[in-house]
């Protein structure tokens, strides 16, 4: 039952500082991004796991985090105010050829990521050519042109 409590714990505590760290982290994975989540996993491990590292206590935790996961899962379908507060919304960045800085800010992009995402999703090459940019739940960056 301990590696129960841990694992559900640890999942909460990471889905919250997931959630904290903003989408741009699960979006554009830097080198960086890359090495610190290694970390992470190898930090949560100990935590997870405590003295127990028999295969049944590894088991238990991986179930634990499955059912989790799935639980949630199901309960973002059933709760549009829930699958919001966990998995954020869409949020627009530019509009009309205008950077809207404070949501720039907030989500920790720059204009350059903008940019970027807009010479390789349309080949465009100006702000003044977007209409619309839009972070995604998930991260990415989508361009809708003037």
């Amino acid at each position: 039952m301990d590696a129960v409590l841990r694992a559900a714990a640890i999942y909460l505590a990471l889905m919250v500082l997931f959630r904290i760290s903003g989408r741009r982290a699960l979006g554009e994975l830097t080198s960086f991004d890359f090495v610190l989540l290694m970390i992470i996993g190898e930090a949560t491990q100990q935590a997870l796991l405590g003295d127990d590292f028999s295969v049944t206590n590894a088991v238990l935790v991986i179930v634990t985090l499955i059912a989790i996961d799935v639980g949630f899962s199901l309960a973002k379908r059933r709760s549009k105010r829930l699958g919001k507060l966990i998995d954020g919304g869409p949020t627009i960045v530019v509009e009309n050829g205008e950077f809207l800085r404070h949501r720039m800010h907030e989500a920790r992009i720059e204009e350059d990521d903008i940019l970027q995402a807009a010479r390789l999703e349309q080949g465009l090459e100006t702000v003044a050519q977007i209409k619309y940019a839009i972070i995604e739940r998930n991260g990415k960056i989508s361009i809708i042109k003037a």
